[in-house]
């Protein structure tokens, strides 16, 4: 009698996890809905030196490294593709904004491109990606 007395003890004073488990997992749940994710163009490039470079967040990157590639999402794109990709890219999130990620090497013909489908889209938050001197 006195065994079945003491576990019945022992299960009255345990402490239940379950709900505690449940918040941590709706927190967990939260955190990776709301987090951020790091965008990567797919080219590494070598940024050209600014006075006035503003540190931002961007939706849409962009870079166009040293042979004048142009990389959106880890794709190789064609210059006549630009327009095409962007407009999927900003339909999928119209509130955002566009980052050219050129290389120190890169034209200014193929940044002006990318600029120019940019605005024919609609896009009117667009950036070029410096570092600061």
């Amino acid at each position: 009698m006195s065994k079945r007395q003491n576990t019945a003890e022992e299960e009255a004073g345990a402490i239940d996890l379950t709900p505690m488990l449940d918040v941590v997992f709706i927190m967990l749940i939260f955190f990776i809905v709301t987090a951020t994710f790091i965008k990567e163009p797919g080219a590494d490039v070598v940024k050209p030196d600014a006075t006035t470079a503003e540190l931002k967040a961007a939706s849409i990157l962009v870079a166009i490294n040293d042979s004048d590639e142009i990389w959106i999402a880890k794709e190789k794109v064609d210059e006549r593709q630009v327009r095409i990709v962007l407009e999927r890219l900003y339909s999928e999130n119209p509130k955002g904004w566009l980052v050219i990620q050129p290389d120190k090497e890169a034209s200014i013909e193929k940044i002006a491109l990318i600029a120019e489908a940019a605005r024919k889209i609609g896009i009117k938050k667009v950036s070029v990606a410096t570092e600061k001197s």
